[in-house]
């Protein structure tokens, strides 16, 4: 399979930006597609226009799907440890319309634009929604999934 029908996940938690800017850079990424609800952060480098900017910087295009967010029920069930019901809350979500079309174009992205990688906070990508989310790309277009983890602090 062609490098460029590659899709990567990122998550930030516990990592400095430039360290998750070098991780994408040193993986040949070209688009970075953000899948937060609320593309905004504490954590320096990582709210919407500071990310975009360092992305620039490095040649990587930047693009915000908030309706692939997780919805705030979901973020809630998350930070509690409840998995299961994060997973019930977002399947529920990927009918909504937006989420089919924002899932549209990221196929359609990764096909044209690779290699894309998918953001968000979580570092183990088991524990987000990310993960599905690659998932049914990889399995909607036969798509290799890598999963990225960049140096912590």
């Amino acid at each position: 399979m062609a490098r460029r029908n590659r899709l990567f996940t990122i998550g930030y938690e516990q990592t400095p930006a430039k360290a998750v800017l070098d991780e994408l850079e040193c993986a040949g990424v070209k688009l970075l597609v953000d899948v937060r609800a609320v593309a905004a952060s504490r954590r320096p480098g990582f709210s919407k226009n500071q990310l975009a900017a360092g992305l620039d910087e490095r040649g990587i295009s930047y693009l915000h799907l908030k309706g692939l967010g997780t919805p705030k029920t979901g973020r809630e069930a998350a930070r509690s440890g409840k998995f299961d019901l994060l997973h019930k809350i977002y399947s529920a979500h990927l009918k909504t319309t937006q989420a089919r079309e924002e899932l549209d174009e990221l196929s359609a992205l990764v096909k044209k634009s690779g290699p894309v990688c998918i953001l968000c906070y979580e570092r183990d990508h088991q524990q987000c929604h990310r993960q599905w989310i690659a998932e049914i790309i990889e399995d909607r277009d036969g798509v290799k999934v890598e999963n990225l983890a960049a140096r912590q602090v």
